[in-house]
C-alpha cells in the first residue's frame, strides 16, 4: 500500500447503505408481548411477530422469516424453504389474534377444524417477510370461518379458507 490510500478506504458509503432512522410502531400495532397475551403459542410455534392493524374483521400481521428457524435444519438442507403448512399456521395465528382481541371471544381457544382451497404460490425463504392477512367470514355458535393469504414483497405466497371451532380456555 506504501503511502497510498486504497480504493476501499477512500470510497464513501452509498446513501442506501446508511442506517435509516427507526420507524416508530403505529399506535394500533400490536407487539409480541401483547400478541402472546391473546394466543397461547410460544417459540418455536409462535409465528406472528407483529400485528400491523386490526380493522373490524380483517387483520394484517407480519412474520419475519430467518435462517434461525428450527425447521430450516431439515427443510431442506442446502435449499431452505419454509414449510407450506407453517405458512398456513401463521395465517391462522394472525386470525386468532384478531378474533381473540374481540371482547366476545376472549377466554376462548380457536382450533383448526378444516383448511380448504389451499394454494401455495411461491417459496418462502430466509430473509422474507410474510405479510399475513386474515378475514373473519363469520362465527355461528362455536364454529367459524376465516379466509387468509400470505404475501412476500407484494407477491402472493399462499391462500386458504379455514373452518375453526371455539373452545373454552381451560383455567
Amino acid at each position: 500500500m506504501g503511502g497510498k490510500q486504497s480504493q476501499l478506504t477512500r470510497r464513501r458509503v452509498p446513501s442506501v447503505l446508511k442506517m435509516a432512522d427507526p420507524v416508530p410502531a403505529h399506535e394500533s400495532q400490536m407487539l409480541i408481548e401483547e400478541i402472546m397475551g391473546f394466543i397461547p403459542h410460544r417459540f418455536p410455534m409462535l409465528l406472528v411477530d407483529r400485528v400491523l392493524e386490526i380493522d373490524g374483521n380483517i387483520v394484517r400481521a407480519i412474520k419475519n422469516v430467518t435462517i434461525n428457524e428450527p425447521f430450516f435444519q431439515g427443510h431442506y438442507p442446502g435449499k431452505p424453504i419454509m414449510p407450506g403448512v407453517l405458512i398456513l399456521e401463521a395465517i391462522a395465528q394472525a386470525g386468532a389474534v384478531m378474533l381473540l382481541s374481540k371482547e366476545q371471544y376472549r377466554g376462548m381457544v380457536p382450533l383448526i377444524g378444516a383448511i380448504d382451497d389451499v394454494k401455495l404460490r411461491r417459496p418462502v425463504v430466509p430473509g422474507d417477510q410474510l405479510v399475513l392477512i386474515a378475514e373473519l367470514i363469520g362465527v355461528k355458535g362455536s364454529v367459524g370461518k376465516l379466509r387468509g393469504r400470505a404475501e412476500v414483497d407484494g407477491q402472493l405466497a399462499a391462500t386458504m379458507d379455514m373452518t375453526f371451532k371455539l373452545l373454552e380456555k381451560e383455567r
